[in-house]
């Protein structure tokens, strides 16, 4: 690990967070301009970045993004690229669950529209890559606070350590302490709903087919990993999923089963299992002078649509583009004039993503007969209309509506 000692030297970045988003803009920042003095604080260390159980689903846009900054390739060989989607709306006790809505899996000629990424592959490739690329690691520590001048931010982290950067970015998660700390005020509300995630072992091969099916207390995303393996994202009512996930595992196979069903053979749990609340919070906004929001510090919204991870990752291309024009125009980085630009590029559209799952959530996870009738009249209807079936395709790959440079491919 690259770890830095008492620093008295000016950075130029300072990112609070070490996940995907932290790591992710670290390595862009610092690949487009080597002479950048980068830094990255984690409470979390490096070492725990290979245990993280999850699986993503990354955009195509995102791969583009992880190729371009080199770490894809390591990346690849764990990867499972998602072929097919299908979407049902059933009950639950219901036996047949009609499918609505099938999705093919590729926005081009061999380049699906998204890949399952074992976390615990992914966060390892950033982080090698960035300390290889000089970036400076506090780790594990945490951002205290911080004090806003002129010209920089003074920020004193937990271990008493103090640092002066021209920038400040805040990607330390939903709850995010820098953002209160800057006196950014979110909306926010609780769906009442909490996500259970895990990953399940079965019989027969899933062919690379992603399944997502509506059901009364919520979506239930089947998610395909490599080999006969799957990643699940099941949404229930908060009291309900507390008691699932502290059940026995006989108890909680008895219901997942009834929900998974038996086309893909008998199943077992091949991992842990967790749950963690769904709300959508959006930050009213992203930027301060020296200060900029990033990933979930930003915007915290329901799995729905499988876009939380790659928001971030487009937030992590629109500030490292921004922040690199500024750069070579002698501009400085840390300045509001700056970091606007940046919020005007990625404020609407995750507010219109915000309003979209929201809508979906309140649509799809209930038990009315007469909505269900008519979602599902909207689910066939959009079967067969090819073009928009692209529309929706390109929307969840990332190409819908001008992209940074680095969700295309391209260089900063």
């Amino acid at each position: 690990m690259v770890k830095a000692g008492k620093n008295t030297e000016m950075l130029d970045v300072v990112v609070a967070g070490g996940g995907y988003v932290g790591l992710s803009l670290a390595l862009a920042l610092k690949q487009a301009d080597p002479t950048l003095k980068i830094a990255v604080i984690d409470p979390k260390p490096a070492e725990s970045l290979s245990k993280d159980p999850r699986a993503s689903a990354i955009a195509a846009a995102a791969c583009r993004m992880l190729d371009q900054l080199g770490v894809w390739q390591d990346i690849l060989p764990s990867a499972q690229p998602i072929n097919e989607m299908i979407v049902t709306d059933s009950k639950l006790r219901d036996v047949v669950r009609p499918v609505f809505l099938t999705f093919d899996g590729e926005t081009a000629e061999g380049e699906p529209f998204a890949h399952m990424v074992p976390n615990g592959v992914m966060m390892p490739a950033l982080y090698e890559a960035a300390a290889g690329a000089g970036v400076i690691f506090h780790a594990p520590d945490s951002a205290e606070t911080f004090r806003n001048t002129n010209d920089h931010v003074a920020l004193t982290l937990a271990s008493g350590e103090t640092l002066s950067t021209r920038l400040l970015v805040a990607a330390d998660g939903v709850r995010s302490k820098l953002r209160d700390l800057a006196g950014i005020r979110t909306v926010y509300w609780d769906y009442g709903q909490s996500g259970i995630v895990t990953t399940v072992k079965h019989e027969r091969p899933h062919n690379g087919r992603a399944e997502e099916h509506f059901l009364p207390a919520g979506p239930f995303a089947i998610l395909p990993l490599p080999g006969n393996r799957s990643s699940l994202v099941w949404t229930e009512r908060t009291a309900d999923a507390k008691r699932l996930v502290a059940s026995d595992d006989f108890t909680f196979e008895i219901e997942l089963e009834r929900r998974f069903g038996h086309h893909l053979g008998k199943i077992e749990l091949d991992g842990p299992r967790h749950a963690y609340p769904l709300g959508l919070r959006l930050a009213r906004d992203f930027v301060k002078p020296r200060f900029a929001l990033a990933g979930d510090a930003a915007h915290g919204i329901h799995p729905i649509a499988g876009q939380g991870l790659n928001m971030g990752f487009r937030d992590v291309a629109a500030l490292s583009e921004v922040l690199i024009e500024a750069r070579r125009l002698g501009q400085d980085i840390g300045a509001l004039d700056v970091l606007e630009r940046y919020q005007r590029w990625r404020r609407f559209d995750t507010f219109q993503m915000g309003v979209v799952t929201d809508v979906l959530n309140r649509l799809f996870s209930n038990d009315n007969d007469i909505l269900r009738g008519i979602r599902d009249f909207g689910l066939g209807l959009v079967d067969r209309m090819p073009g928009l079936k692209t529309h929706f395709i390109k929307e969840a790959a990332g190409f819908a509506g001008p992209s940074p440079k680095l969700l295309s491919g391209e260089p900063l």
